[in-house]
C-alpha cells in the first residue's frame, strides 16, 4: 500500500496550531478568533495614548504633551502592548525555535522585539529616538491581520464539523411494548429499533424493518435524487427521511457508523502531507532565512550610507515583517481543507493526498467489470420469441414457473417480471427436471423451461431458428433459458451481468478528455469482448485471476502510462495498491477500503471523472496560492528596504504589516472561492 504521511501545519503559538485540522476544531478556531479580536481591541485602546505621547506624532501635528515622567509612562503603555498584544508572536517564536523551524512568528517576534528593546534603551539613557508608536501600530496591524485571516479560513476548516452536524442528537427508540422513548444517540445499541418520522434525520445506520419512504442522502453521498427505501434496505445515519415513516433496526453506532468513518477519512486527508506542501514548507523556511538576511543587510546598508540608526532600524523591521511567509504557510492547507470538504460532500473520500494530486495526470483508467461497470447481478438482457407468443407473455409464464427457485438465473427472470409489473398466472403440476430445468402447466398449456436438455423432454421437432439465435447470444457470453411448448421452441430469454447506464456515460466523458479506458475481468474472452464493444472501451483484459490483476496494471505502467484502477476494493486490492491512483467504487456504508487512495460512496463510474476534475482544480488553486504567496515578495522586499526612498516613497512597518496581512487574506479568499459541481 502506498505510503501515507500526516502532518500538523502552521504553528502560531501553543494554542494556535493546525489551521486546517478537523475533529472538533470549530470551537478551537472560534476561540482563536475571539482571542485575536480581544487582543486587538485592547491593544488599540492603549495605542491611542502612545500615539498622543510620541514625540514624532506631536512634532508632525504641531502640539505638545509633556509632563514629569511622560517618557516612562509611554514606556509602560508600550510595554503592555508589547507583552499583551505581542504575546502570540513571542510564544510562537519560542515554539518555532524549539522545533528548529524558524518562520513567520520568528520574524514578527524579532521585528517587534528589536523595536521594543531599542526604544526601551533610549528611555533609560541610550542616545537615540524612541520607536514606540511604530511598535504598537505594527502589533495592532498584525493582530488585526490574524483576526481577519482566522475569520476568513474558518469556513474552510469546518468540513468535519459540518459532517458531524448531519447527525441528530436524539432518536425515538421503540420498546418491546411498542412504546416510544426519547434517547440520546450515544445510548443506542446494535439491534435496537428506532422510529424515523417524516422529515426527520435518520439517527443511525440500520436496516428498514417496516415502512417505505424516499430518503435524501445528498449531504452524505452526493446523490442528488431521493433514494427509495423499503423493507430490508440499508439506511445511513445523517440522511433525511421523506414523507413516509420508517422503523429501522440499528446495525452500526458510534465510530463504526458510516458518518463516523467518513469523518475519520476526511480528518486523515486534511492532515496528510502532500508534495506541494513539502515544497511550500521548504520555501517558507528559506523565505524566513532570506527575510532575516535581507533585514540585516538593509540595516547595515543604510548605516553605511550615513542614515541615522532609527531610520535604518525601521527599514530592517519593515523588511522582516513584509517578508513573513504567512501566506505561504496557508497556501496549501487551505486548498486541502476546501477540496477535502467539497469531495466529501460529493461522495468522494480522499485517503491519500499525494496520489489524489497526481490524478490530473492520469491517461488510462482501468475498470474492474463485475460490480463496477456492471451491476454484479444476473438480469434479463434479451427476450426473443419464435412462435405466436408476445415477449411479455413469455416472460410472465417463465417467471411464474421460476418464482419458487433460489437460483440466480430464476431470480433475475422474476425480478424482470416484477419491474414490468406483470401479473403472474397460477402454476399447476410443477415438476423439477434435475440438470435440465422445470416444467409446469399454465392456463392449460404445458411449458418447459431450462437449458438444451429440455429439447428432448419437450419433444421439440425443429431447433434451427433457436440454435442460430442461441449461438449469437453465446458469442456474447450470455446465459440462456429456452422456453418450449407444443413441441416447439417458443422463445429464448438471455441473461447477463447488466451493464450500468452510468458506465456508458462515464466512458464517453473520459474518452472526450483523451483518457484511454480499459477493463479487467475474470470472465471469458467472449463475455469480456461483448461488454467492451457495448461500452466502446479502448482495450480489455479477460480471464484474469484476482491476484494477477496487479500485473496488468504494472504492464501499463511499464509503458509509461499513468494508471487509475477502479474496483470494488475486495478482490481488486492488489491492483488498487499498484495503480498510480487506486479508486474503490460503491463502498456504500463500508467506507474503510484500506488499499484505495480515493473511496467513492456511490456505485457510479462517472465519479472517476469528478476525481480527475477536482485534482486539476486542486493543482490550479495550489499554483495560484504559491505564486501569490512568494511572488509578491519580489516587489515587497526592495520596496520595504527603501529602494524608492529617493523618490519619496517609503513604507512604515505598519504598512508592511498591512501588505503582508493582505497577501494572507487573498490566499484565504482564493482558496474559499473553489467551486465544483457535478456535470450530470
Amino acid at each position: 500500500m502506498k505510503h501515507r504521511n500526516r502532518q500538523t501545519k502552521h504553528n502560531m503559538n501553543a494554542e494556535h496550531t493546525n489551521h486546517t485540522d478537523g475533529g472538533g476544531h470549530a470551537s478551537h478556531h472560534a476561540h482563536m478568533v475571539a482571542d485575536f479580536r480581544k487582543r486587538f481591541w485592547v491593544s488599540l485602546i492603549v495605542t491611542i495614548p502612545v500615539l498622543l505621547l510620541s514625540p514624532l506624532i506631536q512634532s508632525f501635528f504641531g502640539y505638545s504633551i509633556d509632563f514629569a515622567g511622560s517618557m516612562f509612562f509611554l514606556f509602560g503603555l508600550s510595554s503592555f502592548v508589547y507583552f499583551y498584544g505581542g504575546w502570540p508572536f513571542l510564544e510562537g517564536l519560542f515554539q518555532e525555535l524549539k522545533k528548529k523551524q524558524p518562520g513567520m512568528m520568528t520574524l514578527i517576534a524579532l521585528a517587534i522585539s528589536v523595536a521594543y528593546f531599542y526604544s526601551s534603551a533610549v528611555v533609560f539613557g541610550v542616545e537615540g529616538k524612541v520607536f514606540f508608536w511604530e511598535l504598537v501600530t505594527l502589533i495592532d496591524i498584525m493582530l488585526l491581520g490574524h483576526w481577519i485571516e482566522m475569520k476568513s479560513i474558518m469556513g474552510a476548516s469546518q468540513a468535519l464539523e459540518e459532517l458531524a452536524k448531519l447527525m441528530p442528537s436524539e432518536a425515538h427508540r421503540l420498546k418491546e411494548s411498542g412504546d416510544i422513548e426519547e434517547v440520546k444517540i450515544e445510548d443506542l445499541q446494535s439491534q435496537d429499533k428506532v422510529l424515523i418520522k417524516p422529515g426527520e434525520k435518520i439517527p443511525v445506520d440500520g436496516i428498514v424493518l417496516e415502512g417505505e419512504s424516499d430518503v435524501d442522502e445528498s449531504a452524505i453521498t452526493g446523490e442528488s435524487k431521493p433514494v427509495s427505501k423499503k423493507k430490508d434496505d440499508k439506511v445511513i445515519g445523517g440522511a433525511v427521511n421523506g414523507e413516509g415513516s420508517l422503523t429501522v433496526q440499528v446495525t452500526k453506532t458510534g465510530k463504526d457508523s458510516y458518518l463516523s468513518q467518513v469523518i475519520e477519512l476526511v480528518r486523515i486527508a486534511s492532515e496528510s502531507k502532500s508534495r506541494a506542501q513539502g515544497l511550500a514548507d521548504k520555501a517558507a523556511f528559506w523565505l524566513t532565512i532570506i527575510a532575516i538576511t535581507a533585514g540585516a543587510a538593509t540595516l547595515i546598508t543604510w548605516l553605511v550610507l550615513g542614515k541615522e540608526f532609527v531610520f535604518a532600524l525601521e527599514r530592517m523591521v519593515t523588511v522582516m515583517v513584509i517578508t513573513c511567509p504567512h501566506a505561504l504557510g496557508l497556501a496549501i492547507p487551505l486548498v486541502i481543507a476546501v477540496i477535502t470538504s467539497i469531495s466529501a460532500k460529493n461522495g468522494l473520500l480522499i485517503r491519500n493526498r499525494t496520489s489524489f494530486e497526481g490524478a490530473r495526470n492520469i491517461d488510462v483508467v482501468v475498470f474492474d467489470k463485475t460490480g463496477t461497470l456492471t451491476k454484479g447481478e444476473f438480469g434479463v438482457s434479451d427476450i426473443v420469441t419464435f412462435g405466436g407468443w408476445k415477449e411479455d407473455e413469455l416472460l410472465r409464464d417463465v417467471a411464474a414457473i421460476e418464482t419458487n427457485s433460489e437460483h440466480t438465473i430464476a431470480k433475475g427472470i422474476v425480478k424482470k417480471a416484477k419491474e414490468k409489473k406483470l401479473d403472474l398466472p397460477k402454476v399447476e403440476n410443477f415438476s423439477s427436471l434435475p440438470g435440465k430445468g422445470a416444467k409446469a402447466r399454465i392456463q392449460g398449456k404445458q411449458i418447459f423451461v431450462g437449458n438444451k436438455g429440455i429439447f428432448e423432454i419437450a419433444e421439440v421437432s425443429s431447433t434451427d431458428d433457436a440454435q442460430k439465435q442461441a449461438n449469437e447470444f453465446a458469442s456474447q457470453g450470455k446465459t440462456l433459458v429456452f422456453v418450449a411448448s407444443e413441441n416447439k421452441i417458443q422463445g429464448i430469454i438471455a441473461l447477463s451481468d447488466i451493464i450500468r447506464d452510468e458506465s456508458k456515460e462515464a466512458i464517453k466523458r473520459l474518452k472526450k478528455q483523451d483518457i484511454s479506458v480499459s477493463m479487467i475481468t475474470g470472465d471469458n474472452q467472449a463475455t469480456a469482448k461483448f461488454v467492451a464493444d457495448q461500452l466502446g472501451l479502448d482495450s480489455f483484459f479477460a480471464e484474469v485471476l484476482p491476484d494477477k490483476k496487479s500485473e496488468k496494471i504494472k504492464k501499463l505502467q511499464s509503458e509509461g502510462r499513468k494508471v487509475a484502477m477502479v474496483g470494488d476494493g475486495v478482490n481488486d486490492a492488489p491492483a488498487l495498491a499498484q495503480a498510480d491512483v487506486g479508486i474503490a467504487i460503491g463502498a456504500g456504508t463500508d467506507v474503510a477500503v484500506e488499499t484505495a487512495d480515493v473511496v467513492l460512496i456511490e456505485n457510479d463510474p462517472r465519479n472517476v471523472l469528478d476525481i480527475i476534475r477536482l485534482s486539476a482544480i486542486n493543482h490550479r488553486k495550489t499554483v495560484q496560492n504559491l505564486a501569490w504567496a512568494t511572488g509578491y515578495n519580489v516587489f515587497a522586499i526592495p520596496l520595504a528596504a527603501g529602494v524608492l526612498y529617493s523618490y519619496g516613497i517609503i513604507l512604515a512597518p505598519a504598512m508592511g504589516a498591512i501588505i503582508m496581512s493582505l497577501s494572507t487574506v487573498i490566499v484565504a479568499i482564493n482558496s474559499r472561492l473553489i467551486k465544483f459541481q457535478k456535470e450530470y
